[in-house]
């Protein structure tokens, strides 16, 4: 049902757009129309590079643009809310998994323990390494056996139970649906190997997709350790706890973190240890998980796809409880979003297209309008006049404009033709002065060859300063060659000051590492020396029970001794028990000498790492005293080079004040040459001017008839 609604709420979406874009296509269309016949009756001679087609281009892109941006904006925020709320919430769901899973492996870790520290498995176990017959052996291992078909039959999780042997005295016991005959070939496996290493610890096996040796060959994991009996300080035997994986995936089946989505258990190698395909187990997993134990983040599968991942690591092992939900399915309800997007673009493609029509016919239409009136008026039609008088926007301001200025190029074009018969009384006029200027003309030649005298000393004096100012060029060049070796030596000088800071912060580091390991022995020591007090006083304990022990036992042999002949059978019990008393006392005893022993060697330790310990503390100052040496070093050789530096830059700028003096002096002496040929041609010019003046006259006559033209030039021009 929410699917129907959802579909029908899309149509309606769809329809209400559909009904909007028709309706401005409509408006669209009609405007269109009437912008198409104003065009017709207005010439265009090139629409694309016109005023109007730029601006519907410009706010055509603009609002396109700007949607389109809201829009994948939109859908990309979207996107990043659905990936963070689902990666929260499949976290916490993976964390509580986990936590379920961590109870059922504890549980089966406790069963285990209660295994270990069962008294009478081990007297069983003892009574098969001393059995000197074969029926003893059977007897022993049936009850062993019977014994294990109890926790087996307690739990139906535990498909079957494996004791091998590790001692050669003990025979391989097999519980529930354990196959003796199975058992044979683990001995050689890495994982039966590993058990052994971890010296009593727990230690989980990974899957074992056929089982490790039930007839019903289905996948397994499996939980070992060693049954180290606390009497022989040593194990009779390894235990194999064979576990139905199909229960422990029971626990996590029904958790869906959304469509697509897989949860699996892997190993500390990335391995599937679990797994709904059944085929993947033992294979790597599709995506690479980071170091960290808990986490929830976006990762890249194998494959290229984008997936999101949750997942927690075990208490008991180093196993991930991993939980993948492919990105797509994530979004793919956030696309409707981005199908808005572009139905939105295209209502606004519409009404960019109307807005540019408008565009055109309210700006475009009146400028190419105006524009055929001022082709007009160039070809010298000034009676043309523009008709927007209406108008009160800048068009109509421009049009106003337009037949002001023809008004006023009317007007020049009068006052142009009485300016040309004046042009013609001014031209006599002309000539008198032209006579003037003649005499003026002979006084200038006289004071320009004065001028020229003076220009020629001037060029011999800049001729000796340019020489002195290229002298003084050279020294300069040479005192920056050697100002920039300094530079060079004095960086040189930093950078092994900066390296030897750097040597001098690892080993600070690292001796500080140091300090820290040998405090934390410290604090180990002494623990371990509080615990050694621990067993003290247990042996003191036990050995208070084996004397009372051992007086019970006297008093057991005085009461039997009483009975008579009844009590003998009783006497040979409290005979056994007195023996007993003597062995654990003298065990007690022995633990005593060990454990003095042990604490003797413990205050030996702390004393010598007392002792080192002020070593460290004073290494360690050197070291940062050593470090502040470095320091103080670099920082003074960067001072040196900051002040080398500032006297590199005053010594360019002198070189380039030196170099710009030199070339003042260059220009002056050229100027100086260049002003006495100069002053030798105006004489001669001055010379050339009276029959310039001459020549005046009859130019005066040229404009007489100049002028003529001009007034018949103006008469072409259309006024009234």
């Amino acid at each position: 049902m929410k699917n129907m609604g959802k579909k029908n709420k899309e149509k309606n979406t769809t329809s209400t757009s559909s009904l909007k874009a028709q309706t401005l296509g409509d408006k669209g269309a009609s405007l269109a129309k009437s912008s198409l016949n104003a065009l017709k009756e207005t010439k265009l001679t090139s629409p694309v590079k016109s005023v109007g087609m730029k601006l519907f281009f410009i706010i055509f892109i603009s609002i396109i643009a700007c949607v389109l941006a809201v829009g994948q904006l939109a859908y990309s925020q979207s996107k990043k809310i659905v990936e963070r709320k689902v990666s929260e919430a499949s976290y916490q769901t993976i964390v509580q998994a986990t936590d379920n899973l961590n109870t059922i492996f504890k549980t089966y870790e406790d069963i285990s323990m209660q295994i270990l520290i069962d008294k009478d498995f081990h007297k069983l176990a003892e009574k098969i390494a001393d059995s000197k017959d074969d029926y003893t052996t059977f007897e022993g291992v049936k009850e062993l056996g019977d014994k294990l078909q109890n926790y087996v039959m307690g739990n139906d999780a535990i498909l079957g139970v494996y004791l091998f042997p590790v001692d050669p005295k003990v025979k391989l016991v097999t519980a529930g649906s354990a196959s003796a005959s199975a058992a044979e070939a683990m001995v050689d496996s890495e994982w039966f190997k590993a058990i052994q290493e971890q010296k009593g610890r727990t230690y989980w096996v990974e899957t074992q997709p056929g089982g490790f040796g039930t007839g019903d060959k289905q996948a397994t994991i499996g939980l070992g350790r060693l049954m180290n009996d606390s009497n022989l300080s040593k194990a009779r035997y390894m235990i194999l706890l064979e576990i139905s994986l199909d229960r422990i995936q029971e626990q996590y089946r029904d958790i869906q973190l959304g469509e697509g989505s897989q949860i699996s258990i892997v190993d500390e190698n990335n391995n599937y240890i679990a797994n709904s395909d059944a085929s993947l187990i033992g294979k790597p997993q599709n995506i690479k998980l980071p170091e960290t134990e808990n986490d929830s983040l976006k990762l890249k599968s194998t494959s290229g796809e984008d997936v999101l991942a949750a997942y927690a690591q075990f208490k008991s092992m180093n196993w991930k409880l991993v939980g993948t939900i492919p990105v797509k399915e994530l979004v793919k309800d956030a696309a409707i979003i981005n199908k808005m997007t572009w139905i939105t673009v295209g209502l606004a493609a519409l009404l960019a297209i109307a807005i540019g029509l408008l565009v055109i016919r309210t700006i475009a239409i009146p400028l190419v309008q105006l524009r055929n009136l001022m082709n007009e008026g160039e070809r010298g039609n000034l009676t043309v006049r523009s008709a927007f008088k209406k108008r009160q926007d800048e068009i109509g301001q421009l049009g106003e404009s337009f037949n002001k200025m023809m008004t006023q190029i009317t007007a020049l074009a009068k006052q142009t033709t009485l300016s040309a018969e004046e042009v013609l009384a001014t031209a006599s006029e002309l000539t008198d002065a032209s006579k003037k200027t003649a005499i003026s003309a002979r006084e200038i030649s006289v004071a320009t060859e004065e001028i020229a005298n003076g220009a020629s000393s001037l060029a011999v004096e800049a001729e000796r300063g340019s020489d002195l100012t290229g002298n003084i060029n050279m020294q300069m060049r040479t005192v920056m060659d050697a100002n920039g070796e300094m530079v060079e030596s004095a960086g040189d000088v930093e950078k092994a000051s900066q390296q030897g800071t750097a040597y001098m912060g690892v080993l600070i580091e690292k001796t500080g590492m140091t300090e820290e390991m040998t405090r934390s022995m410290v604090e180990k020591v002494d623990s371990l020396k509080e615990s050694t007090g621990s067993i003290v006083k247990i042996l003191d304990v036990l050995n208070n029970l084996t004397k009372q022990t051992n007086i019970l036992s006297l008093n057991a042999t005085i009461e039997a001794a009483r009975a008579g002949a009844a009590g003998k059978g009783f006497m040979v019990v409290a005979d056994e028990i007195r023996k007993l008393a003597d062995q654990s006392r003298q065990s007690i005893d022995i633990v005593a000498q060990i454990t003095e022993r042990i604490s003797g060697e413990i205050e030996e330790t702390v004393q010598v790492l007392s002792e080192a310990y002020p070593l460290f503390q004073e290494q360690i100052g050197s070291v940062k005293e050593a470090n502040q040496i470095f320091l103080t070093v670099q920082s003074q050789m960067g001072q040196f080079v900051q002040k080398l530096d500032s006297v590199t830059g005053s010594i360019g700028m002198l070189d380039q004040s030196q170099s710009v003096l030199s070339e003042a002096m260059t220009n002056v002496s050229a100027v100086a040459q260049q002003s006495s040929a100069t002053s030798e041609e105006v004489a001669s010019l001055s010379t050339e001017q009276l029959s310039i003046s001459n020549g005046l006259v009859n130019l005066s006559e040229r404009l007489d008839s100049v002028s003529r033209q001009l007034k018949d030039s103006l008469a072409k021009f259309k006024i009234d």
